[in-house]
This record gives C-alpha cells, sequence and structure tokens, in this order.
C-alpha cells in the first residue's frame, strides 16, 4: 500500500479517490485490446487492499458514449420517447444504441429471433385481412397485442 510519512514517522494513508477526478476503468487492453483482469482493490476509507484475480462486470466492456447512453436510459425508466428528447436523437437511432449496449453486454443473444418471430405474426396478420378473415380493427388489435409481447 502506498503511504505517505510525516515528521514523526507515523504512516498516513494516501487520500481517498474522488469519484469526480478519478479515471473510468478501461474495459479493454490499450495496447492489444483484450480483456483486463482487476487484480487489485482498494477501500477509499480505510485502504484495506485486496488482491486476486476477479472478473470485471460486464459494463466495464462498455465505451463512455455506452454508459452515457444508458445512464440516460435507466434515468427515463426506458421510456424512448424521453431518451429521444433529452439526447436529441429520432427513435431509430435510440433503439440502434441500445442494440449496442445490448450486444456489448451479451444481452442481444434471441433478439434477432424474437425480431423474426413478430415479423412473422405480423405477416400472418397482414395476410387474413388480406383475404377478408379479419376486420382492419381487429388485425389493428392483434398488431399492438403482438408488438406487447415483442
Amino acid at each position: 500500500m502506498d503511504e505517505t510519512h510525516t515528521r514523526s514517522g507515523r504512516a498516513t494513508p494516501p487520500p481517498a479517490v474522488d469519484p469526480r477526478t478519478a479515471f473510468i476503468m478501461p474495459g479493454a487492453c490499450p495496447v492489444c485490446g483484450d480483456e483486463l483482469a482487476v487484480v487489485r482493490l482498494e477501500c477509499n476509507t480505510c485502504h484495506t487492499a485486496v488482491e486476486g484475480r476477479y472478473r470485471a462486470s460486464r459494463f466495464a466492456g462498455l465505451s463512455s458514449d455506452q454508459i452515457a447512453f444508458l445512464e440516460v436510459f435507466l434515468r427515463s425508466r426506458g421510456n424512448i420517447r424521453k431518451v429521444e428528447r433529452e439526447m436529441g436523437i429520432s427513435y431509430p437511432t435510440v433503439r440502434s444504441r441500445l442494440d449496442a449496449v445490448l450486444g456489448a453486454l451479451g444481452l442481444a443473444a434471441g433478439l434477432e429471433e424474437d425480431e423474426a418471430a413478430f415479423q412473422q405474426r405480423r405477416r400472418e396478420i397482414m395476410d387474413m385481412l388480406e383475404a377478408g378473415n379479419l376486420t382492419p380493427a381487429e388485425a389493428a388489435r392483434m398488431l399492438r397485442q403482438s408488438s406487447k409481447t415483442e
């Protein structure tokens, strides 16, 4: 542990880390791009240090832009229209950034299948409407229900 010594020879711990000025942990090695291992943790208050090999959170791999987007998304409680207004971006851009964050977190698996199933259901409803088996109101209701289960 780094220490500074006073004139009396007593060790004084270094000052606590100020989160406003501390560096953000990089998500990947700046040299080769591979995953970084966390090997030391230290308490800001008592400066107790624990060393070992720790797996970083999957959130550590997000870029600063993705973290900023995620903070706005969470603050907006997932309301995409609020995210649009706060960030000044379009609906498709919000969806694209959300998909990128999900991909970076390894949570995108299954999204493509869900979208394909939704599009298949939508085609079936439109085919029934075209064949005269549904009224426009029934088709609209079924499409709304399908999008809620998306």
